[in-house]
């Protein structure tokens, strides 16, 4: 079981990371992770568990226990492509983004898992993204997240991120936000 102190300091990050994200401090944002990151989303999915008995067919390829990594990414980034997208915000040329959403990142549940390296550890939680935008925009994102957090040169990074968003089907107009 982690330490106390070991909590804190990552509920701290993960707290000053929404910050950044809510500030639209991209570029201290993309500070916070390594140069080998993976940032990769994806929705659940809407198929029958292989127990259900709701429908007939036998085909196995209609049943899923759980969403995995080699489903359709909503993103599928690394260092290079955030870098990229939060370049493109600076030029002005991001229609997506203009007027920029407003945003408010809620982090909870968060649940740390040492590591077989000592220098990482794995990161549970949930997570609520509100977003405001123009006059009427309003979009929820709503998920559970897994990161991988690496301790470089004495302060945290991170490495990986899976995000599984709990909507199958989206509504909002974009997703030009960060998560």
């Amino acid at each position: 079981m982690p330490e106390e102190a070991l909590i804190r300091d990552i509920e701290r990050f993960l707290f000053r990371e929404a910050r950044l994200l809510d500030d639209r401090r991209f570029h201290d944002w993309l500070a916070l992770f390594t140069e080998d990151t993976h940032y990769w989303m994806t929705s659940r999915m809407n198929r029958y568990p292989k127990s259900s008995k709701a429908i007939a067919i036998l085909d196995p390829d209609r049943y899923s226990e759980s969403d995995t990594i080699d489903e359709l990414a909503l993103f599928d980034e690394d260092l290079t492509s955030l870098t990229a997208r939060v370049s493109r915000l600076d030029t002005g040329m991001a229609w997506a983004e203009d007027p920029p959403s407003r945003t408010r990142h809620f982090v909870s549940n968060i649940d740390i898992e040492p590591n077989e390296a000592a220098t990482e550890v794995t990161v549970h939680c949930n997570f609520i993204v509100y977003r405001s935008r123009a006059e009427t925009e309003q979009d929820f994102f709503v998920g559970a997240r897994e990161d991988r957090l690496r301790l470089v040169d004495g302060a945290w990074k991170i490495a990986r991120r899976r995000m599984v968003l709990d909507q199958n089907v989206l509504s909002a107009k974009n997703l030009s936000i960060f998560f």
